[in-house]
């Protein structure tokens, strides 16, 4: 019964909002805000919250920073959103990403998987430190000798640069001017 329950409660649809009529009657420096109000009593309304409490309407940060594009003074007239009402909160998203918000979720999304492998990766790490320690194969110790030689080399071949630059310089003062300059002309 509980699953059924469950069900009944989530309830998921769509929304074309005009914004132009509310937002018009407000002073240009709070129309944006004047916006997210607007938004959030129509789904109140719309998804039947009983004590329409404006707080149970929760929005996505793409659809606040959608509306805040065009700064406080020129919201969008009319968004479409996707409300999902679970028991008594309604969750709020764009119905459709523009093409900037979609590639900035998309990369947040692949970061937050990143940091979830890095993590996984460190607990499997500390266990196997624990349980028994790093066995050298002849392969490792391969790889650490030609990691070792490539440094060297890399070292020497900047050393050799270094010096053929060092070559060119012209000996004493490098570009010292002949004469002092005058305070006031310095600035």
């Amino acid at each position: 019964m509980a699953k059924e329950e469950a069900k009944i409660d989530k309830l998921e649809r769509e929304y074309i909002i005009n914004l132009r009529r509310k937002v018009n009657g407000v002073p240009i420096y709070k129309r944006t805000p004047k916006a997210i109000r607007t938004v959030k009593e129509f789904l109140v309304r719309h998804m039947k919250i009983r004590d329409r409490d404006l707080n149970k309407v929760r929005l996505d940060r793409y659809l606040n920073e959608f509306l805040w594009a065009r700064g406080i003074k020129n919201p969008m007239t009319r968004i479409k959103v996707k409300a999902v009402k679970e028991g008594d909160i309604v969750r709020v998203e764009l119905a459709e990403l523009p093409i900037g918000l979609k590639f900035k979720k998309l990369r947040e999304e692949k970061r937050e998987e990143k940091g979830a492998e890095v993590a996984k990766k460190k607990k499997g790490e500390k266990k196997t430190e624990e349980t028994k320690p790093e066995e050298k194969t002849e392969e490792k110790i391969e790889e650490e000798k030609e990691k070792k030689a490539a440094t060297v080399e890399a070292g020497m071949e900047m050393e050799k640069s270094a010096r053929k630059m060092a070559k060119h310089e012209a000996k004493g003062t490098k570009n010292q001017p002949k004469r002092q300059q005058r305070m006031a002309l310095q600035k």
